[in-house]
């Protein structure tokens, strides 16, 4: 795949990680498809906004039909709403899962067989160290750390294929949804290192899994977390 050929199609591609991750593979000269809600805040020939709800799934399958034959597929539409047991709200939890896991199962179906068969392609799903469980945020941990699992399943099926899946999983990153008035008083876990993950910084990372060097990495979680893995 040359440069001026490679198509990714990135979800979430509006703000925090997601825009992050579009801006960075535009600059490397990838194609990019933005699939989010909210209006685009990207422009240009190489990169093609997709206004869709991700939580609607016969939208997203016709998104899905119309962006087969992408070399890539980046999961990064997210949203984190918190409650301890007695408070849970099953409208929530089932708007995360559905943003979360089942819309980009629909996209995975149709793109990564696709993928697939012309013998390469990326996959990356953003998920979070919050996957390993944290208190008050149950049902966000439980989509997360199903987004794991879909990767590794995906990447057995697949590997003999030329086509890599792989989550990226960040600790607390410097997005819109630290400020999101559905976290209540749940604040933030900064890292040891002092200070939030930049959005950037996981980009960084993403882009490097889709590139050529990566071709022997798959099935993986690879945290960022600014050290908050060494505590004991």
């Amino acid at each position: 795949m040359s440069n001026e050929t490679r198509h990714a199609v990135v979800t979430g591609s509006s703000s925090g990680i997601g825009l992050a991750i579009a801006l960075a593979l535009l600059s490397r000269g990838w194609q990019v498809s933005g699939l989010d809600i909210a209006p685009a805040l990207l422009s240009g020939e190489r990169f093609r906004p997709v206004a869709l709800d991700l939580g609607d799934g016969r939208a997203t399958e016709s998104a899905a039909a119309v962006l087969a034959g992408a070399d890539a597929l980046v999961h990064a539409a997210g949203v984190l709403r918190v409650a301890p047991l007695g408070h849970l709200q099953v409208t929530e939890g089932e708007l995360m899962w559905r943003l979360h896991v089942d819309a980009v199962a629909r996209l995975a179906n149709v793109l990564i067989p696709a993928m697939a068969r012309a013998g390469h392609g990326r996959v990356v799903l953003v998920g979070s160290r919050v996957a390993r469980g944290v208190a008050g945020r149950s049902q966000y941990a439980a989509t997360k750390a199903a987004l794991v699992s879909l990767a590794r399943s995906w990447a057995a099926e697949v590997v003999a294929s030329g086509v890599t899946v792989n989550v990226v999983s960040p600790a607390a990153t410097q997005t819109a949804m630290l400020d999101d008035p559905a976290r209540n008083t749940v604040q933030p876990r900064v890292p040891p290192i002092g200070r939030l993950i930049q959005p950037a910084e996981v980009a960084s990372l993403v882009a490097y899994l889709l590139s050529p060097d990566a071709a022997a990495i798959t099935g993986q979680e690879i945290q960022v977390c600014g050290g908050a893995s060494l505590a004991p």
